[in-house]
């Protein structure tokens, strides 16, 4: 996982500056995550966090002062993985191919780090409305990376490319999210099956 704190837009009570701070909320973010996969939102507390990540909960409650900034810090570190796979494509002469599939392998393995813990945070955490400029700045490089893969086949002054990265970036996010809800990330032919979805549907609106 990266070891990216999240800053802007962060629920967190204080920030770490020191190394031997930020090496702390790092081990309690870790913690986090396990503990949230594997008993989910309702049986989800900072207690159980503090006692797996090996602090008080002192420490804990010196950058965290709820659960629901625990869990926005985890959410964003997902955000973070996911960003990770979008910067590491290399869009410079590779095929069209090898790129869709370096993009569809790259998106499963940032959802397979912690499958379960996806599972939760779709379906049982509540959102945290005090993030939206965190989750604006997430999505406007989301959106950038996905407008790179789609350039591969569109002119970048191409007037439906906007509307093709839209589609494709919600495309590739509903299979893989169902795929973390059905423990399905791991199947080949499901990799397969989306990698022939996004090339027959960017080459199809190079045609158009």
């Amino acid at each position: 996982m990266s070891t990216r704190v999240p800053a802007t837009g962060s629920l967190m009570r204080k920030e770490p500056r020191q190394a031997r701070s930020r090496a702390t909320v790092e081990v309690i973010i870790r913690a986090g995550a396990r503990v949230l996969g594997d008993r989910g939102w309702a049986e989800f507390t900072t207690n159980e966090v503090a006692s797996v990540a090996g602090v008080s909960i002192g420490s804990l409650y010196q950058y965290f002062p709820d659960k629901l900034a625990l869990v926005d810090a985890i959410r964003h570190r997902h955000l973070e993985d996911v960003l990770t796979v979008m910067r590491g494509l290399e869009q410079a002469g590779k095929p069209l191919g090898e790129l869709i599939d370096d993009l569809v392998r790259g998106m499963i393995a940032a959802h397979t780090i912690h499958p379960a813990l996806h599972r939760v945070l779709l379906d049982e955490v509540p959102g945290a409305s005090g993030t939206r400029s965190a989750h604006r700045a997430f999505e406007a490089e989301y959106r950038a990376r996905y407008r790179a893969v789609a350039a591969a086949c569109l002119r970048p002054d191409d007037p439906a490319l906007d509307v093709v990265v839209q589609v494709l970036s919600g495309a590739v996010e509903g299979v893989i999210h169902k795929a973390a809800r059905n423990n399905s990330l791991k199947s080949p032919a499901m990799k397969q099956e989306l990698v022939t979805l996004i090339r027959s549907y960017l080459l199809q609106s190079a045609r158009l």
